[in-house]
């Protein structure tokens, strides 16, 4: 494993459109790309495979299906999930604890150290942000 930032700005961009086992496929992508960084040997590593789960769910369920998915490395690691809907992502209002659904925000929320949403002219982009420090130390993120 190698320790340290990969070069800053580096982006891998992955098509979803149409494609089946998006969020396996997701998940795939992100674990090459963390090896291939030198930041998979953490368990803030695996917080960032579930950061996608989570994200690429959301937008099958609630935004008619991702289009792409985005990872740029730097002092953090973006991972961004584009959709083709405007409508901004919303908690559910109370999920149910021991029940399935409604707690994928609550999720993002505490296992990002930042996270938002921006609109674009295809739809829109739900992103979360890990900082670098934390994917090279495996420190658990201060929420």
């Amino acid at each position: 494993m190698r320790s340290g930032l990969p070069v800053p700005g580096q982006r891998r961009r992955l098509a979803l459109s149409g494609v089946r086992g998006r969020v396996a496929k997701g998940r795939d992508f992100t674990r090459q790309a963390l090896q291939d960084w030198g930041w998979d040997a953490t368990d803030t590593a695996e917080d960032a495979l579930l950061l996608v789960s989570e994200l690429l769910t959301n937008a099958s369920l609630h935004a008619g299906g991702c289009t792409e998915l985005a990872l740029t490395a730097g002092e953090v690691l973006r991972i961004e999930v584009h959709d083709g809907s405007t409508t901004p992502p919303r908690r559910h209002p109370s999920p149910q604890r021991g029940t399935p659904g409604g707690h994928g925000l609550y999720i993002v929320e505490r296992l990002s150290d930042h996270w938002g949403t921006h609109t674009h002219e295809n739809g829109k982009a739900v992103w979360a942000e890990i900082e670098a420090a934390r994917l090279t130390s495996g420190r658990p993120t201060g929420r």
